[in-house]
């Protein structure tokens, strides 16, 4: 993820070629290794030692609670964040003056977008398509702040819907051996199992163990799809797995992943490279606006820029590869504006490593298919 980041990132600078008017841009690469400790300490450093003026970007929520009170220690602001928890959002609405140097996360709470796995899967039932056994949920996940959020937002989803949720179980990070999960799961007799793991070498392994256990339900996996590469670790096991997550749909979209994939031998993940490439675009756009609204980028500046133009929703970005308006309001910050002609993720399943649109109705591609081992 850490080299989808850097490469998508490296590609949006190298198109202004690392200068804005007069000022050269110059990254200081932190690596948080997924330990938020850790990534605190090494962005502490790059602000005591490396004197950076701001930040950007970060992965897991867990990191980017932590990063948030170093950035709110030194007030140095730090755009689109990705990580999506409660935490941060919860850290924002206690302090919003403390916490406003953390500007903007890239991933809205997972309640805003996750509702399209019900809506799809009801709307396959109403259409006659398929006909569940039970409307009995297993909801799984990885146990931190990011698996637990999304655990509790479906479970929540599905039970307003009429289903009932029967097991709920979280493993740590890294985990590859879910057999006695799967078990128990399909013990169950689950109409579909729900999740979102953070890792690939977990969610690749949790979608192949299921197929061998033989679990007769449709298989959810939120950010199956986040790393370009996943359909090497899963294979055809992959196939009927459902993922809410954008998709390379625009000529400018597969242009990117083209270049992208030709210049650093592999390919790159929309929700992934594509998205932080629409976010350094939109940074490069602060930059710029900094630059001509206020004659100096700098950390003071900058944190002008981003209470005046981008907290307000003044300032947006509608150039984007992967969304079509990149906007914060009053009301939604510090999660971007979701909505079909702002933020939204389809629904998609996966056939031979390819994503079809199934969810919302008007984009999609085909309807859900129902494996026949569920029929």
């Amino acid at each position: 993820m850490g080299e989808e980041f850097k490469n998508s990132i490296t590609l949006a600078f190298d198109a202004i070629g690392w200068k804005v008017g007069d000022t050269k841009i110059e990254f200081v690469w932190v690596d948080s290794e997924s330990d938020a400790e850790k990534a605190a300490k090494a962005y502490e450093k790059a602000i005591v030692r490396d004197k950076i003026d701001v930040g950007f970007n970060t992965w897991h929520s867990w990191v980017s609670a932590s990063c948030m009170e170093v950035s709110a220690k030194y007030k140095i602001p730090h755009f689109f964040s990705f990580g999506a928890g409660k935490l941060i959002n919860e850290k924002y609405a206690q302090n919003p003056e403390k916490y406003k140097y953390w500007v903007g996360k890239t991933w809205p709470l997972p309640e805003k977008l996750s509702i399209g796995y019900i809506k799809a899967l009801d709307e396959a039932i109403e259409a006659g398509i398929w006909a569940p056994k039970s409307k009995r949920v297993a909801v799984y996940g990885v146990d931190n702040d990011w698996g637990r959020n999304f655990g509790a937002a479906v479970k929540q989803q599905f039970i307003d819907a009429g289903w009932e949720v029967v097991t709920e179980e979280y493993v740590q990070l890294g985990e590859t051996e879910f057999y006695p999960l799967l078990t128990k799961i399909k013990r169950a007799d689950v109409a579909v199992a729900i999740g979102s793991m953070s890792d690939p070498p977990s969610v690749s392994a949790f979608i192949k163990q299921s197929r061998e256990v033989g679990v007769k339900a449709f298989v959810c996996s939120d950010g199956l799809g986040w790393v370009g590469e996943w359909y090497k670790l899963t294979g055809d096991a992959s196939n009927y797995v459902l993922d809410q997550i954008p998709q390379w749909t625009t000529p400018k979209a597969v242009a990117f992943k083209e270049d992208f994939t030709k210049r650093f031998g592999f390919e790159p993940g929309a929700s992934s490279a594509g998205l932080c490439y629409d976010t350094a675009s939109f940074f490069i756009k602060v930059l710029q606006t900094t630059q001509e609204r206020y004659g100096a980028i700098n950390t003071q500046t900058l944190m002008q820029c981003a209470e005046e133009l981008v907290m307000p929703g003044k300032l947006t970005y509608t150039d984007g590869i992967i969304m079509r308006e990149w906007k914060y309001t009053p009301e939604t910050f510090p999660d971007p504006v979701v909505g079909k002609e702002n933020y939204m993720f389809p629904v998609i399943q996966y056939f031979d490593g390819q994503g079809k649109i199934v969810w919302p109705a008007d984009w999609r591609e085909q309807p859900i298919q129902v494996p026949d081992f569920m029929k």
